[in-house]
């Protein structure tokens, strides 16, 4: 099932590309207004999700570096154990090795991921985020609907 790494490929250069333009093209903290409840806004985030840790002094880039590079490492084997009729758990573990390679590559490249995905309702703020984290938050929403059962395949002579 490592043929479902063109998918993790797609996903890395999209949110590599992105980040590039974006700090190329925007000022730190400057911010475009897209939609009506959605602006591209440049931050760099040094913790993790929803800016965990982001305060901690600076340990956490090689912590949550070491941890992407071992959680790729397992999923990369994992893809590779899965069998033929696996196909939706295939894509979700494609989807989210794609973004934990693509956030890792900022935290030994910068220090700190590249974030600017900007969703609000009128004054409340979700966390700024990018495609990375995208692909990975799709990725693990696929994994639950697999896990409940929705791609099971009732024969599994595709193995």
């Amino acid at each position: 099932m490592l043929k479902w790494l063109w998918l993790s490929l797609i996903v890395l250069i999209l949110d590599q590309w992105s980040k590039i333009a974006i700090d190329r093209s925007m000022h730190l903290y400057e911010s475009i207004a897209i939609i009506p409840g959605f602006n591209l806004t440049y931050v760099h985030n040094t913790g993790a999700a929803f800016s965990f840790l982001s305060e901690a002094g600076g340990w956490q880039r090689w912590f949550f570096a070491a941890m992407a590079f071992v959680i790729s490492v397992a999923l990369t084997l994992w893809l590779y154990r899965l069998k033929k009729y696996e196909t939706l758990l295939a894509c979700a573990l494609a989807l989210v090795l794609g973004g934990a390679i693509g956030n890792l590559i900022d935290r030994l490249a910068y220090g700190y991921v590249i974030d600017f995905l900007d969703v609000f309702y009128q004054s409340r703020h979700w966390p700024a985020f990018n495609i990375a984290d995208s692909a990975i938050s799709i990725g693990v929403f696929l994994m639950l609907l697999e896990s409940f059962g929705v791609a099971k395949n009732s024969t599994k002579s595709n193995e």
